[in-house]
């Protein structure tokens, strides 16, 4: 698999490349992201690749990420029209200002109008909620995103980071209303971070929602830096505001390890190819800092882990889900279909049923 081998945004008719690059590191605002230059090398060694799935977002080094982007293609003519630019939404840069951030009307027209100052362009591909907003009516924010499709200011609406019963809502708000639709959820998922597989994939595959994991790395944990037997990580400054991983989390790493071993490949490929061939994701997050990062993650589009390669990440990830989860597979089908073979799937038969079937 190569960066051109596009897939489609869920139902959406955007085509992506299998792999986003994420450019909150570029900048060195927040004291861990990367230069100007090394951003840009980031950029044109993922271009020239055949990528074309770049993702920010306003408060990314308080702004810097997306001036950075902008500065990128302004100098490059044809480039921004080539390529599908997604930003997001929520994050307040402006100190004292209650109406400087959420997903209100005034705070969403203010942002994307400073968003598209900084990436020097009119629209936006892909225009992301970037957190879930309690204080603003879901539909005060779906028919403000719907006027700026209409305005061609923004192509496609995704959500990042909220809840399962709140997406749904605005989801089905949005067809209800003949609104612009959700067409892409931006969750974070890797080996170490598993629990959207109990409400969040089942809803944006129901939904027909693409699906992007952010942190498919969980911050650099899954890299092979961090190892039980080692002092210290290779990466300390990162490691001194993250700490160290839990006990139950060098267990996955392990794991993790010797299956890239196994395989002839790193950690962090072993990892990102696990999430990318996960179901019902479309396109995965990565986030380097050099350009050696990226270089070591795109190997990862040709990693092929064996299915005993893939049940041995997945038994020693298993996440613990909300309740009714663990229910609902544990006794749905017994309580179905009282021990009926369907779609080839046998079930079992709730004892009690076993007394009770046919007497009255």
């Amino acid at each position: 698999m190569a960066l051109d081998s596009y897939v489609s945004l869920g139902r959406s008719g955007l085509k992506v490349s299998p792999f986003c690059l994420g450019a909150m590191n570029f900048g060195e605002d927040s004291g861990l992201g990367c230069s100007i230059e090394e951003s840009e090398k980031i950029l044109q060694a993922y271009v020239d690749g055949g990528g074309n799935f770049v993702d920010t977002a306003n408060r990314y080094t308080n702004g810097h990420s997306e001036a950075i982007l902008g500065d990128f293609l302004a100098a490059r003519p044809g480039l921004r029209d080539r390529l599908v630019l997604a930003t997001k939404f929520f994050g307040n840069l402006h100190l004292g200002d209650p109406n400087g951030g959420g997903a209100s009307r005034k705070a969403i027209i203010g942002q994307l109008e400073d968003s598209l100052r900084r990436l020097r362009t009119d629209y936006v591909d892909l225009y992301w909620l970037h957190n879930y907003d309690w204080a603003t009516p879901i539909e005060e924010t779906l028919r403000t995103l719907d006027d700026l499709v209409t305005a061609g200011k923004i192509r496609y609406i995704g959500f990042s980071d909220t809840p399962a019963w709140f997406t749904a809502k605005a989801h089905t708000t949005a067809l209800l209303r003949g609104w612009s639709p959700v067409v892409a959820l931006q969750m974070e998922y890797s080996l170490l971070e598993r629990t959207i597989e109990g409400e969040l994939i089942p809803l944006a595959q129901d939904a027909g929602m693409g699906l992007l994991p952010w942190s498919p790395l969980k911050s650099g944990y899954l890299t092979g830096k961090y190892r039980r037997h080692l002092n210290a990580p290779a990466d300390a400054k990162r490691a001194a505001i993250l700490g160290d991983p839990s006990e139950a989390q060098f267990t996955v790493i392990e794991r993790l390890v010797s299956v890239a071993e196994e395989a002839g490949t790193t950690p962090a490929a072993a990892a990102l190819s696990w999430v990318q061939n996960r179901p019902g994701v479309t396109s995965t997050l990565i986030g380097p800092r050099t350009l050696a990062h990226l270089e070591s993650h795109l190997t990862a589009l040709d990693v092929r882990l064996t299915p005993a390669q893939i049940a041995a990440l997945d038994d020693v990830s298993i996440p613990t889900l909300n309740f009714p989860h663990d229910l609902n597979h544990r006794v749905g089908a017994m309580l179905k279909y009282a021990g009926a073979t369907v779609d080839g799937r046998p079930s079992s038969v709730y004892p009690p049923l076993l007394q009770s079937v046919n007497r009255y």
